[in-house]
C-alpha cells in the first residue's frame, strides 16, 4: 500500500489494519502483490505483476536504470488541472508511459470548480483531445464534486485506478472526495508558477467505500520515458497511420517526394509539432537505449547479472 525508505505497508487482510515490512533487496512497487518472508519481517517475493507505470530513474548516477511508480493498475487517470494551460506536449509522453504499462488510460481535466466559462472548459477538453486520440477526456472537481460519479465508474468489479500529474493539478483533493474523507493531505499551489508543493510525498494505496482502489503518486514534474514496448506507435496513431502511406518504405519524413505525413501537414490535416514530438520521443528512446548498452556493459565487466530489455527500434 505504501513504500517508505525501505520499508513497506502491506494489507494482508482487507478490514484489518496493515503490517510494515522491510522492503531491502525487494524490486516492489506500490500496487504489487507480495509474499512477506517466513519470519513475517522482510518481502521474500514479488508476485508477476498484470501491468506496471515504468519511468527513467530520475537521479543522477542511475540514469539507465527503470523507476517503477506503480503496479498492478487497470486504469490510469492522467490528471490535468483546468487553472494552467493544457499542455499536449506532456499528455503524449504520458499516453506513452501509460499505454505502455498495460492499464487503460483517461485524461482527467481536475479544478472544474476554479472555471466558470463553459467555453473555456470546452476548449481545454477539445485540446487535450486532439493528442488523446480517442482516450476518454471527463473534467471533474473534488471542491464541488461534480464529475466524481464518471471516474467512480471506473473502479467497479474491484479495478485499481493510479492517478499521475504534476504537483498541483489537485491529484489528492480528488483522492479525498472520492474516498469521502480527507485521506491525503492537501496544500494550495504556488501563486507564482501554478506548481504544487509535493503534497503527496510517496505512492499510496487508498481503498474506495464503493470498492475498487486508487492510488496516488507524487507529483512528476518531468516525465521521463523509458524504453517503449507500442506506447509510442499509440500515443502516435495518427502520425503512424500516415507512415503507412508514404511511397517510401524508409521515409524520414524531411523531404522525401511522396511522404504522406508531410503532404498532411501540408494540407493542415496534421499538425507539425506532432511530426517533431514524434521524432523527438524517438530519439530521447534511442538515446536512453544507447546509453543502457553502455551501462550493462560496464555491469557484465563488474560481474553484475542485469536482465536485458530490447527495444522497438
Amino acid at each position: 500500500m505504501r513504500l517508505d525508505r525501505g520499508w513497506t505497508t502491506v494489507l494482508q487482510v482487507i478490514g484489518e489494519d496493515p503490517i510494515r515490512i522491510r522492503n531491502i533487496g525487494a524490486d516492489v512497487a506500490v500496487g504489487d502483490w507480495v509474499v512477506p518472508s517466513a519470519d513475517g519481517e522482510k518481502v521474500d517475493t514479488v508476485l508477476a505483476r498484470q501491468s506496471a507505470f515504468v519511468r527513467r530513474a530520475s537521479h543522477e548516477g542511475n540514469r539507465a536504470e527503470a523507476h517503477t511508480l506503480a503496479a498492478n493498475i487497470d486504469v490510469v487517470f492522467l490528471v490535468h488541472g483546468l487553472n494552467s494551460p493544457p499542455n499536449q506536449r506532456r499528455l503524449e509522453r504520458e499516453l506513452v508511459l501509460a499505454f505502455d504499462s498495460g492499464a487503460k488510460p483517461v485524461v482527467i481535466l481536475s479544478k472544474l470548480d476554479l472555471v466558470d466559462d463553459p467555453a473555456v472548459i470546452a476548449r481545454s477538453v477539445e485540446t487535450l483531445e486532439e493528442v488523446a486520440l480517442g482516450v476518454p477526456v471527463h473534467a471533474a472537481s473534488g471542491i464541488t464534486h461534480a464529475g466524481l460519479e464518471t471516474l467512480r465508474s471506473y473502479a467497479a468489479d474491484g479495478r485499481t485506478m493510479a492517478l499521475l500529474g504534476a504537483s498541483g493539478v489537485g491529484k489528492s483533493t480528488l483522492i479525498n472526495a472520492l474516498v469521502g474523507n480527507d485521506a491525503l493531505r492537501t496544500n494550495d499551489v504556488r501563486m507564482g508558477d501554478q506548481r504544487g508543493r509535493h503534497t503527496t510525498t510517496a505512492a499510496e494505496l487508498v481503498s474506495l467505500p464503493s470498492g475498487g482502489w486508487l492510488l496516488d503518486t507524487p507529483g512528476v514534474r518531468a516525465v521521463s520515458l523509458w524504453l517503449s514496448g507500442d506506447g509510442i506507435e499509440r500515443a502516435f496513431a495518427d502520425v503512424f497511420d500516415l507512415m503507412d502511406h508514404c511511397r517510401f518504405r524508409n521515409c524520414k519524413h524531411e523531404d522525401e517526394p511522396g511522404c504522406a505525413v508531410l503532404a498532411a501537414i501540408e494540407a493542415g490535416t496534421l499538425p507539425a509539432v506532432r511530426l517533431e514530438s514524434l521524432k523527438r520521443l524517438v530519439a530521447e528512446e534511442a538515446a536512453l537505449e544507447e546509453e543502457q548498452k553502455v551501462h550493462l556493459r560496464a555491469a557484465d565487466k563488474r560481474g553484475v547479472h542485469r536482465p536485458r530489455t530490447h527495444n522497438r527500434f
